[in-house]
């Protein structure tokens, strides 16, 4: 697990107190709009997803360039790029989803002109845009929003842009592990006074710590009417049968199936794995096939980690053909049988 650093840095219980005293601060601050959904449960299958990813993986101080683009790509080029790439996650998975990565240096600077040539281009195509926030890396990794004077500016930004775009959803953080259970959810719930306009049912509000369990947020009434988001990795065990890799899924999600959706879970797919076999003594096989036959099992959705990421053994898909005409290639076809399985089609496991 990451640890926060030490030295000159805020502490994690003086910088939890300073946020306090920043989120009543902004409390007058909203964009107006029609009062939230209250619907308590969702229709979670209908995220069938991945994650694209930039190559140094998300967490960046400075903008997030995507597998595949480049920040010197005008929108034009970045939506031409995009376009080939969603169309290929449809093509070689089946995929309706994806979530995207964001950043203040990417929406409150130069970047996000072009950066909005991808979530255009896949709602475009009819995609679901899921779009979350990540803390920069080094000594800002630390479980916490980074700087409260340029996260809400993004927000506002991102809210303003898509707030009327049904395909886009919103994630207030990824991994908001730096908070107790409470802090997180005063948060979460702040974004959603925050911004009255966006319905409910397109927040994902992410479980506590590192999304690792959606208990808490689930139980919590001003969250009501939310999607959940839940992260799950086999390599948080060093070994684990199948029961007890469906016995860990389901603990951290209780009886909250019904608004949870899935959306980060991965698994080696560049070692040469099988995953449509048994193999009970390999703990990513006993993980994947779990993991896979218990959101089918809970009609829950799963957005799976990462659909593209240059040069990660998890990544289901590589990229091929030339750089401004970009496609995508499986890298292991029995990952991406599982992942049909889970959203509802294909095979399931055969001995």
């Amino acid at each position: 697990m990451r640890k926060t650093p030490t030295g000159s840095r805020i502490t994690p219980r003086r910088r939890a107190a300073l946020v306090a005293v920043a989120i009543a601060a902004i409390g007058g601050t909203t964009i107006a709009g029609s009062p939230a959904s209250a619907a308590t449960r969702h229709d979670t299958t209908q995220f069938k997803g991945v994650n694209w990813a930039d190559p140094r993986d998300n967490f960046a101080d400075d903008p997030v360039v995507l597998s595949g683009l480049s920040l010197s790509d005008s929108y034009a080029q970045t939506y031409a790029k995009a376009s080939r790439i969603i169309s290929a996650f449809r093509a070689n998975l089946g995929a309706n989803t994806v979530r995207l990565p964001i950043n203040p240096y990417t929406v409150n600077g130069a970047y996000w002109k072009s950066y909005r040539g991808v979530i255009d281009a896949a709602s475009a195509k009819g995609f679901k845009v899921i779009v979350s926030y990540w803390e920069g890396t080094g000594a800002q990794k630390d479980g916490f929003i980074d700087d409260q004077a340029t996260y809400w500016p993004m927000w506002n930004t991102v809210v303003k842009a898509y707030k009327n775009d049904r395909h886009v959803y919103f994630e207030p953080m990824n991994e908001p592990h730096g908070y107790t259970e409470t802090e997180w959810a005063d948060i979460a719930a702040k974004w959603l006074q925050t911004y009255p306009s966006v319905p409910r049912d397109r927040v994902f509000v992410s479980g506590a710590g590192y999304n690792d369990h959606v208990t808490s947020v689930c139980a919590d009434p001003r969250l009501k009417g939310t999607y959940l988001s839940l992260h799950h990795y086999g390599f948080w065990k060093e070994y684990a049968t199948y029961d007890q890799w469906v016995a860990d899924l389901k603990e951290r999600i209780g009886d909250c199936a019904g608004r949870t959706v899935a959306d980060e879970f991965g698994a080696p797919m560049t070692t040469g794995l099988d995953y449509d076999k048994p193999a009970p003594s390999d703990n990513f096989v006993n993980y994947v096939q779990a993991v896979t036959d218990t959101f089918r099992e809970l009609k829950m959705g799963s957005v799976y980690w990462p659909g593209l990421r240059t040069d990660d053994i998890y990544s289901v898909q590589k990229l091929t053909g030339p750089a401004s005409r970009p496609w995508l290639a499986t890298t292991n076809q029995s990952g991406a049988d599982r992942l049909a399985w889970a959203w509802g089609r294909g095979k399931p496991v055969r001995p």
